[in-house]
């Protein structure tokens, strides 16, 4: 039996390695994600959340390494726009207006 817990730091260290060297220090073991702090006056991002549940998928995916390599590349883009890097990104649901309904009126 494979030691996950061992792996999804590895993919986690493996991800962050794209950053300057010294840059990402892990700070936090919470239970379902694990936190880098990022110590750049160069960089814009500050925080990085990389979800223990989503690592361990990577694992198993046969696509992992090239969703690892994406993940990479989608880290130094956001490292000079966003505070925060976060994988899964959040879903962000945009709210809509609520529909009146309309008596319809026919053109005889």
């Amino acid at each position: 039996m494979k030691n996950r817990k061992f792996d999804e730091n590895q993919i986690a260290e493996e991800i962050v390695s794209v950053l300057p060297a010294g840059v990402a220090r892990e700070f936090s073991f919470d239970r379902r994600a694990i936190r880098f702090a990022v110590r750049d006056a160069n960089l814009k991002l500050r925080t990085i959340v990389l979800s223990r549940e989503s690592l361990r998928r990577l694992i198993d995916d046969p696509a992992g390494a090239i969703k690892i390599e994406y993940l990479q590349r989608d880290l130094l883009a956001a490292a000079e726009q966003r505070s925060e890097f976060r994988y899964p990104r959040p879903v962000v649901h945009v709210a809509t207006r609520p529909q009146f309904a309309l008596p319809l009126v026919s053109a005889r």
